[in-house]
């Protein structure tokens, strides 16, 4: 590719779609202003003018766009009036994803996502719509071909296109996730809660829409089908979110695969959207499972990766999900096959001791306790409702005491710890980038002592924080982090 090329035409469509995306949330309460002030003709002369302004941005952007592979860096220009030359360097990709909505496969395109080192995302790059075999080109091109020797560029494409291949049944790790596991994982899921708050907020958005003459008749009405009717209207609600939310993990997740080879995990998941994503094994921070109450109690766990990146995108949470989920029992396996570097037991877990039960209950209790108080100094007959939340709170504070521990060895340590979900994360040492010891005038008195151990991840780092230990387990994890710290010193000298 020696010469400027630009994005498919298509790529028009996807920037009027992140457009609107972004500007209908400020043009929508305006609108709705205008029109309830009688000043609907305003709207309807602006919304074609704004529209009009769109799509002549969007050609012209995506007539300005341009990107070019040379020799060994992708160089990307655009700009309309004020022209950004960004130039990347092979050397400096981090990891190159691929993915499909549905117009993209319709059209038979992918759009290429580049993640490079570092902490700054406007180092990063997108080619929103490109032809799906030039994408595969720049992913081979970018990822696999450095400056080499010629006979050394010979080999690493052969060796680059056999990693490409798909590959025999057991010659590499590989797993799929089943439709059983899909339709767990969604009916458990927290999505499920993520939508009944959307649809919330959805519907305090439309009532201002809804005429008011229309909406006192239809409030009245509801309130006289009777309480039974109302609560079966909101079941019937609440079950029909909680299986759009089982559609939407079936959609995302579907065929969720995950495959290891030597430098990297390879994930593809999507029915409507297909995602490839390359998480490269160097960037692996930390490895950890997450249990929810509800994926504790019929044993499975949600395993994850912490990884240094340069941008946590909206489909991402703060760590990466690698499997969707799994057999708590299963873990250990699962990790000897992915992820071997790594090992799980929490056998010896070293807890915080009985005198430190109080602070865990007292953080927890503290907020409804102080609810208990005023309701019922002004409310008495109702004091059994903040009393209730404050029971909840206590045995929220309680599991958490009992969840809370870690384990070291040689090369790693495990942290243990529950606010809601528990969580379990394997930490090596040489991925630790900092540890500090916290203690307040109580802790010091009764030899307690707080952790916190800081790894790199997306963004500004992930802290694991181990609350009232005893001090010498504090300055046991600190003498095995400063010993192994110069140790490893000593050896680089």
């Amino acid at each position: 590719m020696s010469k400027p090329k630009r994005l498919h035409p298509a790529a028009i469509i996807f920037d009027i779609i992140q457009t609107l995306k972004q500007s209908i949330l400020g043009i929508l309460p305006a609108a709705i202003a205008l029109i309830s002030g009688g000043l609907g003709y305003i709207v309807m002369i602006a919304v074609p003018i704004i529209i009009g302004l769109i799509l002549l941005f969007s050609f012209l952007s995506w007539f300005r766009f341009t990107y070019q592979l040379e020799e060994d860096q992708l160089r990307i220009e655009r700009g309309i009036l004020i022209r950004k030359k960004r130039t990347l360097s092979k050397h400096r990709i981090q990891s190159i994803d691929l993915s499909q909505n549905v117009i993209h496969r319709i059209f038979g395109l992918t759009k290429v996502a580049i993640e490079t080192a570092g902490n700054d995302s406007s180092t990063d790059a997108a080619l929103s719509a490109v032809i799906m075999q030039d994408g595969t080109m720049l992913h081979d091109e970018l990822k696999y071909k450095k400056q080499l020797p010629e006979a050394e560029q010979l080999e690493a494409a052969e060796a680059a296109n056999t990693e490409r291949d798909e590959p025999d049944e057991g010659s590499v790790p590989k797993r799929k996730i089943t439709i059983q596991a899909l339709l767990i994982t969604g009916s458990t899921s927290a999505s499920f809660g993520i939508l009944i708050g959307l649809f919330g907020v959805a519907f305090s958005q439309v009532e201002t829409l809804i005429p008011d003459q229309f909406y006192d008749d239809a409030t009245r009405w509801i309130l006289s089908l009777g309480m039974q009717i109302i609560i079966a209207l909101a079941i019937i609600v609440v079950l029909f979110l909680w299986l759009f939310s089982i559609l939407y993990t079936v959609i995302r997740d579907w065929n969720f695969t995950i495959t290891r080879y030597e430098k990297e995990l390879f994930i593809t998941r999507g029915l409507l959207e297909k995602k490839q994503t390359t998480i490269p094994l160097k960037r692996i921070q930390a490895v950890g499972i997450k249990e929810s109450p509800v994926h504790q109690l019929f044993g499975f766990a949600r395993p994850y990766v912490e990884i240094a990146s340069g941008e946590t995108n909206n489909s991402q949470e703060v760590n990466t999900i690698i499997f969707p989920l799994l057999r708590k029992k299963e873990f250990t396996a699962f990790l000897g096959e992915f992820l071997p570097e790594y090992n799980y037991h929490t056998e010896s877990l070293v807890h915080p001791p009985k005198k430190a039960l109080p602070y865990y209950l007292w953080r927890s209790m503290s907020i409804p306790l102080l609810a208990v108080i005023a309701v019922g100094t002004f409310f008495l007959s109702y004091i059994w409702i903040p009393a209730i939340i404050m029971l909840a709170a206590g045995i929220i504070g309680f599991t958490a005491f009992k969840s809370a521990g870690y384990i070291i060895d040689e090369q790693q340590i495990i942290v243990q710890a529950r606010i809601f979900s528990k969580d379990t994360a394997i930490i090596q040492h040489r991925r630790v980038q900092a540890l500090q010891q916290k203690q307040h005038p109580l802790h010091r008195k009764q030899s307690l002592a707080t952790l916190d151990i800081a790894i790199l991840n997306k963004g500004s780092g992930r802290h694991f924080v181990i609350k009232e230990l005893r001090t010498m387990d504090s300055y046991y994890i600190a003498d095995w982090y400063s010993y192994q710290e110069k140790t490893s010193s000593d050896i680089n000298h």
